[in-house]
């Protein structure tokens, strides 16, 4: 037995190679030149800007959550064959080159904002099959702890620890269409219009029927009425006070009998106008009744929707999907791995791992067969992504020669022809 040591061969992220194939059918590189200026002059080109905004989004997308394993990505196969081709020989950026991308070239103000603007277009090219005519909206904050000096980081008392504070916006299907790094000391909803506002011009001039869902954070008489004058639908939850209570004090007391195995639920709607309120509006209320509890669970929300009260609290509480896919953000593509000094830097890693999650979550929901589209992206990066391969030059191609595991032949060229199937942005 001999052992030798050829890493410039050897690959254990083959599966990115299909991403590539998607990020190229969604038009990635025509974005990236339209939003992002290359102001740098001579040696410094040596490699593209959109070779570098690759393996720094592939490198989250993979699961490497620090530059620091950028010495071994680049001379990763997979990662050289996702570049442009002049430089497959030659291998990608080492860990100072990407330090300084991201840091200073994508942290200037025009790259920042064009870099917001690559990931919203991205999901905005992306057309699904449902021609739905709505658009629902998830609004939530997540903390992003840290564990030195980084500017704007501070104590947060709900999270319990010295963070940032995101505020990040979903669509119904889970892609990310806004993200804002904040001061770790701010409250949950503090910049909601800077996010919400335009998206909602945006889908409406695409003709869509916009929704709007967010938790109690969001509880606030100003957003309420941003909604109803732009014609927005909302069901948000608001806190449940003495006047509430005394409102719906008849389905507050269980009925006299045995209680029953299974729990109690009932609800009431009616109009409540609170004192910072300028108008009355619809509240829903539902209280449920547990074997062996004391109290019950009482829950209310405010809505401008005329559905029955059981459907508006079964929409909101599909709010809740919109927790699990900041979950899957923090797991799999490390978007709360802010780890630099300034905060214009975590600014840009911020949109950098958002821009890998949707690309992933892209990914899952159109280009995936029926019958996976139900992994998390961490399933989907250890069972495809991490795939081993060997990749073998010859005087006029390379082969890369993949490992069958979970990715195999057969879901291959079923995940290529369902990407080969989707129509072409502006085609």
């Amino acid at each position: 037995m001999k052992v030798d040591f050829r890493g410039s061969r050897v690959t254990s992220d083959g599966g990115l190679i299909l991403v590539r194939e998607w990020d190229e059918r969604l038009g990635l590189g025509k974005l990236i030149d339209e939003h992002l200026t290359d102001a740098r002059r001579g040696l410094n080109k040596k490699f593209p800007l959109a070779d570098l905004l690759r393996q720094s989004v592939y490198s989250r997308l993979a699961g490497y959550e620090d530059l620091n394993d950028a010495v071994r990505v680049s001379a990763d196969p997979t990662f050289r064959l996702i570049g442009s081709q002049k430089n497959w020989d030659r291998g990608g950026a080492l860990t100072s080159r990407l330090q300084s991308f991201e840091a200073e070239l994508l942290a200037s103000d025009e790259n920042l904002i064009g870099l917001m603007a690559v990931h919203r277009e991205l999901v905005a090219q992306a057309k699904a099959p449902d021609r739905s005519d709505r658009v629902v909206l998830d609004m939530d904050s997540t903390a992003s702890p840290v564990h030195g000096q980084q500017e704007g980081s501070a104590y947060n008392g709900h999270f319990e620890s010295v963070c940032y504070h995101p505020l990040l916006l979903f669509n119904q299907h889970g892609d990310c269409l806004a993200a804002k790094l904040r001061p770790g000391n701010v409250p949950s909803a503090e910049d909601w219009e800077e996010l919400l506002l335009p998206e909602i011009e945006r889908q409406q001039a695409a003709g869509k029927r916009v929704t709007f869902r967010a938790d109690a954070a969001f509880a606030k008489p100003e957003i309420y009425e941003a909604m109803e004058e732009r014609g927005v639908d909302y069901v948000i939850r608001i806190p449940a006070n003495k006047s509430l209570e005394l409102a719906i004090e008849e389905i507050l007391f269980r009925p006299p009998g045995r209680p029953s195995l299974k729990p109690l639920v009932r609800y009431k709607s009616f109009r409540y106008q609170a004192q910072s309120w300028s108008q009355a509006r619809r509240i829903v209320a539902q209280v449920e009744h547990h074997q062996g509890a004391l109290f019950p669970r009482v829950g209310c929300i405010v809505t401008s929707m005329s559905l029955p009260s059981r459907s508006v609290v079964r929409f909101y509480n599909k709010r809740g999907t919109a927790e699990q896919w900041i979950k899957e953000g923090k797991q799999a593509t490390h978007w709360t791995r802010l780890s630099c000094h300034r905060f214009r830097a975590n600014e840009v890693r911020l949109q950098l791992s958002v821009l890998a999650y949707n690309l992933g979550n892209l990914w899952r929901r159109l280009g995936l067969p029926r019958r996976i589209k139900s992994w998390s992206l961490t399933s989907l990066q250890h069972r495809l992504m991490k795939t081993g391969g060997r990749l073998v030059q010859h005087a006029r191609y390379y082969w890369l020669l993949l490992a069958e595991g979970h990715l195999n032949r057969r879901l291959f060229g079923e995940m290529l022809s369902r990407i080969w199937a989707l129509p072409v942005p502006g085609g």
